[in-house]
């Protein structure tokens, strides 16, 4: 009994040490006298990697390297898979000027040159927030020539901003080289109030009128704008930008009646003035060149050119200069002088013309008395409407202002 015992005792006391073992860093074998080693390596947790940022994909519009970009192009940047933070555009010194747009987008917000060279550069962000710049260039347009705008009230005048005109002030786009007629009106844009159909008619390859119907009611406003920039007005001629704006004071018109030497004004539909007149005494002349001259009043309405206080008139003019010539005439400092042809046909002062109200005995001008002649100078204003009633001869189209002497279904197209 006492035998059996112990020989459990140790069987138990084996199997705990055989089981204390496995714990240590060192085992012995059951079989033989060979040594296991084995090392205990402390579990190591799977590292947390990022994906990379996807790249972020710019898109500038006009793209790098675009040559002949139209100056009215805008400018636009936009980002894909990331953030636009910033935009620069630079020609030069000179910035463009442009803001974010709601999608996150930029845009220019102001036309270009000509013949420029634009850098672009754009600053943009990835999703880990690393930020880059992006650099891009184009050039625009490199005409040979420009086609400047002018808006004039005659040949003698320019259309002043602003300014108030007459009834029969037409609008008047004079541009510095001869352009394509048609890409012309197209650039063309008139505004009218009140509203109004017009046309347009061509003095010349540079120089074009538009007028309405009718003379302009009281009050009308009239704005014109040539959207040129970026207009190709002839063979590699471009345009450029330009705007005016005028009003239509009271309707004067004025009938000038050769035959029974009156002239009557009419404001808004109103008389207002009845005076005396004396008109070309009729026949004419051959000037030095070969030119004919007429001592007829032009026929037709005409319109007010310009005025001056006094102004020379002389037969010297187209070359008659011998005293002795019965067509010889040379009169200095005449006075309240209203241009109303280029050819020299005036309303003014005659005080030597004891004619007035019953013959006509003028060289073609509108002969009136000093106190009518100023009244004239000093109300009448550029645009105005002289129409000369029962002449032989009309007021050519070219001759001044001489639109209104043609109808409206034959007046330009």
């Amino acid at each position: 009994m006492i035998h059996r015992r112990k020989v459990i005792i140790g069987t138990l006391g084996a199997a705990a040490a055989a089981t204390a073992a496995g714990c240590s860093s060192h085992s012995k074998a059951s079989s033989g006298d060979a040594t296991t080693t084995t090392n205990w390596v402390e579990p190591v947790a799977e590292s947390a990697t990022q994906p990379p940022a996807a790249p972020v994909t710019l898109t500038v519009t006009p793209a790098h390297g675009t040559k002949e970009v139209s100056p009215v192009k805008p400018i636009t940047v936009a980002a894909s898979n990331g953030t636009l933070k910033s935009v620069t555009v630079t020609s030069g010194k000179s910035k463009v000027e442009g803001s974010m747009q709601s999608d996150g987008s930029w845009k220019s917000t102001e036309d270009l040159d000509y013949s420029k060279t634009y850098k672009v550069v754009a600053t943009t962000s990835d999703s880990t927030g690393t930020t880059a710049a992006h650099t891009s260039t184009f050039t625009t347009i490199k005409p040979d020539g420009l086609a400047r705008v002018t808006f004039q009230a005659n040949a003698m005048n320019a259309i002043k901003t602003g300014h108030t005109y007459g009834a029969g002030q037409p609008v008047i786009v004079a541009f510095s080289r001869s352009v394509n007629k048609k890409a012309a009106e197209r650039a063309i844009e008139i505004t009218t109030s009140p509203s109004v159909e017009g046309k347009f008619y061509w003095a010349d390859d540079r120089t074009v009128h538009w007028r309405p119907a009718k003379y302009w009611a009281k009050g009308t406003t009239i704005k014109v704008k040539v959207n040129g920039l970026g207009v190709k007005l002839g063979k590699n001629v471009y345009g450029k930008n330009a705007a005016t704006h005028f009003t239509i004071g009271r309707q004067l018109i004025a009938l000038a009646d050769t035959r029974t030497h009156m002239t009557k004004v009419y404001i808004d539909g109103k008389l207002v003035r009845t005076m005396k007149s004396s008109f070309g005494r009729g026949g004419g002349a051959t000037g030095s060149k070969g030119q004919k001259v007429s001592f007829w009043t032009a026929g037709g309405p005409h319109v007010v050119l310009s005025k001056e206080r006094k102004h020379s008139m002389s037969s010297a003019s187209f070359g008659i200069t011998d005293p002795k010539d019965p067509n010889y005439y040379d009169s200095p400092d005449i006075e309240f002088c209203t241009r109303i042809s280029y050819s020299g046909e005036f309303l003014h002062a005659a005080p030597w013309n004891p004619q007035l109200g019953e013959a006509n005995r003028s060289h073609g001008c509108v002969n009136l008395s000093t106190h009518d002649a100023k009244w004239v100078y000093d109300n009448f204003i550029l645009g105005d409407v002289v129409d000369v009633k029962h002449s032989p001869r009309t007021l050519e189209i070219w001759n001044g202002l001489g639109d209104w002497t043609v109808s409206f279904d034959k007046y330009g197209r």
